[in-house]
């Protein structure tokens, strides 16, 4: 397993925490931000942490929510939410880092300092203060995050990782009972137990050696017994289970995750990967015309969802089901808009580029694979499937492992 692949995932999940309590007024507001994060309408909940952090200024909590959801958003947009980041051939961790707009990093960045000031204010009262020592860690996870997606900042992210298990591991010396506290050390037990010997060397992670078996067994616990972190406990899961090729178990979680927020359309692009990846074909494929119906349909939510990505994901799982012309059909359509419009995401439209020209060269059709290629390499250069479409330009591709929808 790639070490980096797995700061991705930590530092995906470390981002959770209890909403906080209030007036009555308030805590419905807090509560329709959750509900409506969990949906990826991240622009609605802003606005509600906004409202609530107007009448709570110094609510540690709040600046958090909103630091998180700054980040998220710009994940979102970047078409960096997908599990397959973390599981899957074309890792999101081997992209060129993004580039979010500057006043957007720099409210991030404020809101995360401030989190992590009133903690320290709180703890220099009561260094007992469970609550404060929680969102300190929520806030470094934060950080690690962003720091890691966003910036590629590989070693600061983990450092920061290690410190966030650190003040949760405080937490639940103090009160066992604090589940939601121990989704972090879980993640960071299966990450260090994954790292090679070389990386657990490091400063912030010597002397850890990490268990990958103990870390799910604790995310399990915290998906039964926690609060606020049930949730991201069961999307770790779904993530972690894939990689250690419990595609079933999977399965059944997202099908859980896909009733409780039926707006989050991502959950049901994650459906179809695992189903493609189990071999199942037909379910895969339902799948994903099941997205496009309500696309058209205009369900709540899925209005949004691009045209180009249901195309992608189709287009790519035939790619790898060996139906080559139909794959061609839809991957055409993604990168006839890459030419036109230059509007899909990064990684979206340069995996298209790559999946075009393997297809030719499948066909034995290399000189048409070439420009498609070279196009791929001028889309997104730094990423990692246009330094594959450049060697692929002087040797031709070959398909390494039959039957693998990834």
């Amino acid at each position: 397993m790639k070490p980096l692949c797995l700061l991705a995932l930590a530092a995906n999940f470390l981002c959770s925490a209890s909403p906080p309590e209030g007036d009555d007024r308030g805590r419905t507001l807090l509560a329709e931000a959750y509900e409506a994060s969990y949906n990826l309408d991240y622009d609605v909940s802003l606005a509600d942490y906004e409202k609530a952090l107007a009448a709570d200024p110094h609510n540690p909590e709040l600046h958090s929510y909103i630091a998180y959801t700054l980040l998220y958003r710009e994940l979102l947009r970047d078409g960096a939410l997908d599990s397959e980041m973390v599981t899957g051939n074309n890792s999101f961790v081997r992209r060129a880092k993004m580039e979010p707009p500057p006043d957007v990093e720099k409210r991030f960045n404020a809101e995360t300092n401030e989190t992590l000031r009133l903690c320290e204010a709180r703890l220099a009262k009561n260094p007992r203060d469970t609550q404060a020592l929680h969102i300190m860690a929520v806030a470094l996870g934060q950080r690690a995050n962003w720091g890691f997606l966003v910036r590629k900042t590989w070693m600061a992210s983990l450092a920061d990782s290690a410190k966030a298990h650190k003040y949760d591991s405080q937490v639940t010396q103090i009160d066992p009972n604090f589940y939601d506290a121990k989704l972090i050390q879980g993640v960071y037990d299966y990450i260090v137990g994954s790292l090679p010997w070389s990386m657990r060397a490091l400063g912030f992670v010597a002397g850890f050696h990490g268990d990958r078996q103990r870390g799910i067994a604790t995310i399990e616990e915290v998906a039964q017994k926690g609060s606020a972190n049930k949730v991201d406990a069961k999307i770790v899961l779904c993530a972690l289970y894939r990689r250690e090729g419990q595609t079933q178990r999977a399965i059944a979680l997202v099908k859980d995750l896909m009733e409780r927020f039926p707006r989050n359309y991502l959950f049901r692009f994650e459906l179809a990967q695992m189903y493609g990846a189990s071999g199942q074909r037909s379910n895969a494929l339902d799948t994903l015309a099941d997205i496009a119906r309500r696309k058209r349909d205009d369900v709540p939510g899925y209005a949004r969802v691009p045209w180009e990505k249901i195309y992608y994901e189709t287009g790519n799982l035939e790619f790898w089901f060996d139906d080559l012309d139909q794959a061609l059909e839809n991957l055409k359509k993604v990168t006839a808009t890459t030419r036109q419009l230059n509007e899909v995401d990064l990684n979206t439209g340069v995996l298209a580029l790559m999946r075009e020209g393997q297809i030719y060269d499948l066909q034995n059709r290399h000189d048409l694979a070439v420009p498609v290629y070279r196009e791929a390499v001028r889309f997104a250069p730094e990423a990692e499937a246009a330094r594959e479409s450049q060697h692929y330009i002087g040797t031709p591709y070959r398909r390494p492992v039959r039957g693998h929808a990834g």
